[in-house]
């Protein structure tokens, strides 16, 4: 991992940490990549359940780093730069804006401090990266559209109202009230977890920037991986490659 985002494993939980408190978790080229290499790591542990959360009261994260954005926002957010059917728990504080709220949007269980909030103000400010559109599907349709197309804050306690968060609990509190989740996933079948998220991530609606960056992401691997090389290197060398599904 980086020193910007942190691994560590307790028992049967994932603790994936946003270590960027001075700059508020903004999420910059080096957060966003050592968010994927987290949550590859993640499922490829005997981790049953993740917890995805950050450093500092003010803010879980507030969103792309304006002066340093990342080059592919989409390879940092679970269930699209990294699908894993295992659970995965938002845990946040203070302000969560843009693609942050977008990276507890795609997790499957979120706990938020009282003093959450919530915003995404991309059509105030001009651009998105299309994720969003998923938010959609996953609460009602006009608290959707108000969320994403007004800017306007929405509350801990509001969030919760409409189905975007699981529990609201005093400042300081949320840590440990992920974990009380993830030590009921510890001692749950595990095959039966993975395969209801499985089923549900078929049964949920993918936007159009979710499908686009799941392809994205595949012929990247297509294209970065060994085979990859040697196709490349056999072609300028012309002799027959030697692939080796690699």
């Amino acid at each position: 991992m980086t020193d910007v985002v942190t691994y560590t494993e307790q028992n049967s939980t994932a603790i994936i940490r946003l270590n960027r408190s001075e700059k508020l978790n903004a999420l910059d080229e080096e957060t966003i990549q050592g968010l994927r290499r987290a949550l590859q790591a993640f499922d490829a542990s005997d981790a049953r359940s993740a917890i995805l959360c950050a450093e500092g009261d003010r803010a879980f994260s507030v969103g792309a780093d304006i002066k340093s954005p990342p080059k592919e926002m989409w390879q940092g957010v679970p269930g699209v730069g990294v699908v894993t059917n295992k659970p995965i728990i938002a845990c946040v504080q203070g302000y969560c804006v843009g693609g942050a709220y977008i990276l507890v949007q795609m997790c499957d269980l979120v706990i938020a401090a009282d003093n959450t909030i919530f915003k995404y103000p991309e059509a105030q400010v001009g651009f998105t990266g299309g994720l969003i559109a998923g938010c959609a599907a996953k609460i009602p349709h006009k608290i959707a559209m108000e969320f994403m197309l007004l800017g306007q804050d929405l509350s801990a306690q509001r969030a919760y109202e409409v189905g975007m968060v699981n529990k609201v609990v005093p400042l300081g509190e949320q840590l440990a009230a992920a974990q009380a989740y993830a030590d009921i996933f510890a001692v749950s079948a595990p095959l039966v977890v993975e395969t209801i998220k499985s089923f549900v991530s078929d049964t949920v609606p993918k936007g159009p920037a979710e499908i686009a960056a799941l392809a994205r992401d595949q012929l990247l691997g297509v294209s970065n991986s060994a085979d990859g090389a040697e196709g490349r290197a056999a072609f300028k060398e012309k002799r027959t490659p030697q692939f080796k599904g690699e």
